[in-house]
Parts: C-alpha cells; structure tokens; sequence
C-alpha cells in the first residue's frame, strides 16, 4: 500500500488533510474561531499535510496508515459514548 501512495502524491496529500482536520475538529476544536483565524488554521493544517506527505513518500514513514488507525479509534470511541448514552436514556 505504501508504494501505491507514494506514485499517488496528490490523492495520498487530500487523505492526509482530511484525517488531519478529523482530528482537529474533534480533538482541538473547543468552539467557533473568527472566520479569518478558522482560515489560517485550515492553512497551517494544510502545510503540516505537506510536510506529513514528504514524510509519507520521501521517508517511506507509515503517515496515512497511522492515521487511519487514530481515526479508526475515535470512531470506536464515538461509537462507545453513543450505546453509553442510549442505555442511559434507556434506564431513565
């Protein structure tokens, strides 16, 4: 899988990003920034994408499946707090 994302540089940089502002919105993002602070982080999300992908396809470092897997284990976790919460709905 690695070799196919390092001759796919630019579909291999679009799931970088996009894991990346996973994490941000559902880690680090407290509230609602001004539009013009919002941008900016998007942005300097967007470079740490850069610098992950020359990781990725320079360095033969595994960026995308690390990040699979920390998505795959907030998902886990999301989905533990959702049957939580319906079982306490339900006992109430």
């Amino acid at each position: 899988m690695t070799g196919w994302l390092v001759t796919h540089p630019w579909i291999t940089y679009i799931m970088i990003y996009i894991f990346l502002v996973y994490v941000y919105n559902k880690v680090f993002r407290v509230r609602r920034l001004p539009i013009l602070k919002e941008a900016l982080v998007y942005l300097l999300i967007g470079v740490g994408a850069f610098v992950l992908l020359l990781f990725q396809v320079d360095l033969q470092l595994p960026i995308v499946p690390c990040l699979t897997v920390a998505v795959a284990l907030m998902f886990m976790v999301r989905i533990r707090y959702w049957v939580e919460a319906r079982q306490k709905r339900k006992q109430q």
